[in-house]
């Protein structure tokens, strides 16, 4: 069973005096202690001179419900030659439906606007959001109706974009959710940073490295 990452919350995290915020702590971080190596790179979306960073996530996962709130701050404090990119992680059962559920929202042009409600939904509210009439009453909020909202969890196109997510999962070799892969190489997990809220600052330092690395 494809289960969260254990979260360390250990006071004396390593990290935590470094001064994250400056670009020193790029020089610092140390494999295997604040983050992994991927055991092979996977090709990113990135162009050009883009770093890109993707968050691996469930939209049923207490652990990646409560990292919504740092990364989301977060996102808005990055540069313009950062891409970030959502992948639902997919696991079978609950996790592909809902892996659909983020596609269908992206193709009807709703996803932006109903991320933030689909964690609420399913973590505040009790809904479950694993079947099409609950995911077609819930997307029918936003413009679109319950018809076209079917309509777009059954399109190939989601089902094409559900089954390339399990391939790039597979290729990362995921233990666990949530993650952020940055560069398509390094892997940051609530243990390896030692709390959620680490985990914005340690990628933000793993950016600065890709930046550093492509400089020499």
């Amino acid at each position: 069973m494809f289960k969260p990452f254990r979260i360390l919350q250990s006071a004396a995290f390593a990290v935590a005096g470094l001064g994250l915020a400056t670009l020193a702590v790029a020089d610092n971080l140390v494999e295997g202690q604040h983050y992994e190596k991927l055991p092979e790179p996977v090709q990113t979306q990135a162009e050009g001179d883009q770093v890109e960073v993707t968050e691996v996530f469930w939209y049923g996962c207490p652990h990646c419900y409560n990292l919504q709130s740092s990364v989301t701050d977060w996102y808005e404090t990055l540069d313009d030659d950062v891409r970030v990119v959502h992948m639902p992680a997919t696991m079978g059962g609950d996790w592909n439906t809902h892996a659909a559920l983020f596609y269908a929202a992206e193709a009807l042009g709703i996803r932006e606007e109903a991320h933030a409600d689909i964690f609420n939904a399913i973590h505040e509210e009790g809904q479950r959001l694993n079947n099409a009439d609950s995911i077609a009453r819930f997307l029918s909020q936003y413009g679109v109706s319950e018809d076209e909202a079917r309509q777009a969890l059954d399109a190939f196109g989601v089902k094409s974009q559900v089954n390339q997510a399990h391939a790039r999962m597979r290729t990362m070799r995921l233990m666990g959710v949530p993650a952020l892969v940055v560069d398509g190489r390094y892997l940051v997990t609530p243990s390896s940073a030692g709390s959620l809220e680490n985990m914005p600052q340690i990628a933000d330092a793993l950016i600065e490295r890709v930046r550093q690395e492509r400089e020499d």
